[in-house]
């Protein structure tokens, strides 16, 4: 089935593509707009003013209620272009779940918030549960007034840039693992929250967040106590699909850069595309791209015209595809590119730093593997 768009959807990326080449058109420019990490709020600020970050949230709440197609689009083409919006990812997974499971008050006030420009940032993970996380410990336990979280989170991407963090905490040790969880809306700014900053190889991402005695009001709860588990898992199409969206465009211009590179550069009187070598290798990586694009928009459209199922085979195997052919296709260009791929001049060693942890936050491969697995009885 080929991707067709609908005139809409073709126009977006049209507009996406001419934004990219008028706010970010080269290199200087977007190391000048990421000197801080991956995300730039000036350029952030001017795509709200598109109205382009509500592209995936309800229209009562002044999104545009745009289909998972509409949104694939738009993940792939800022992904393509490299526009440096890099906690958007994180947000719209955030406001999601806010959609879903928030109060009406909740919704309100931070779906707007996020139409307007702002970030949301969402933490699970803590040093003894990443994969697992039915293994969290962090706790939050009942007060007067409302609830008091002690523990540690890590790996919280983009805390340092939002003005809230979706928390998921353990409000009881009953049942499973997986009973009495809980989600949190916590401010970055609350009393008894410290964070820390973790150095990675894409710049200032990720955080450690410590909470100490970190007081919250009683209406801080998103959705039910103890359902925080059936909560986030009723997100997974979006989450794994997001992902999909951003390392296909990834890969897209990892190949795209690479192509042109071997057309122009010559050795030994020729250019070294037109080597065989080369050439096959080329055209591997073409048909592995092609695939992986009707992949994944095939499984958006399938999510669209089932919009209440979950996909855990489609939206595993889209995730799981996507970012590893980003990973691979950066590594190929690298090679591809001699000296070159590894110098920051061409951009090639920027698309890998990007590529290479996404085959491990969202749910490793391996984890993306064993879904497909169990999908198929195994």
């Amino acid at each position: 089935m080929p991707v067709t768009l609908t005139e809409e959807q073709q126009d977006l990326a049209t507009a996406i593509g001419e934004f990219a080449r008028r706010e970010v058109p080269d290199k200087a420019r977007r190391d000048e707009l990421t000197v801080e990490g991956p995300h730039s709020m000036e350029i952030y600020r001017k795509m709200a003013d598109q109205g382009w970050l509500g592209i995936a949230l309800p229209e009562a709440y002044g999104g545009s209620g745009g289909s998972m197609t509409d949104l694939l689009v738009f993940l792939e083409e800022t992904s393509y272009h490299q526009i440096p919006i890099g906690g958007f990812g994180t947000t719209i997974i955030t406001a999601a779940a806010l959609e879903r499971s928030g109060s009406e008050e909740q919704k309100q006030q931070l779906l707007s918030d996020v139409i307007n420009g702002e970030l949301l940032a969402i933490s699970m993970s803590e040093p003894g549960a990443g994969s697992d996380v039915g293994g969290l410990v962090c706790k939050a336990e009942k007060s007067e007034d409302g609830w008091v979280v002690n523990g540690q989170k890590t790996w919280c991407s983009n805390a340092h840039i939002s003005k809230h963090i979706l928390l998921v905490a353990r409000t009881s040790t009953e049942g499973g693992k997986h009973e009495g969880l809980t989600m949190f809306m916590v401010p970055t700014d609350a009393d008894g929250l410290e964070m820390h900053g973790i150095e990675t190889m894409g710049g200032k991402e990720v955080n450690d967040l410590y909470f100490t005695d970190c007081h919250l009001p009683a209406d801080a709860v998103v959705g039910t106590e103890g359902q925080g588990w059936r909560q986030l898992m009723a997100g997974l199409n979006l989450e794994r699909m997001i992902l999909a969206g951003l390392m296909l465009g990834l890969a897209r211009r990892a190949f795209d850069d690479t192509l042109a590179y071997v057309k122009e550069r010559k050795q030994f009187g020729r250019p070294v595309g037109s080597f065989q070598a080369m050439r096959h290798r080329i055209a591997d990586n073409a048909t592995e791209l092609a695939a992986t694009k009707l992949l994944v928009h095939d499984t958006a459209r399938t999510i669209d015209a089932n919009p209440g199922a979950l996909f855990p085979r489609e939206a595993s195997m889209a995730k799981l595809k996507a970012t590893e052919i980003a990973k691979h296709l950066s590594l190929e260009g690298m090679q591809m590119l001699g000296g070159y791929g590894y110098a920051t001049e061409y951009g090639m060693e920027r698309l890998l730093r990007q590529s290479v942890v996404s085959t491990v936050y969202g749910g490793t491969s391996e984890i993306q593997r064993d879904i497909i697995g169990k999908t198929l009885g195994l």
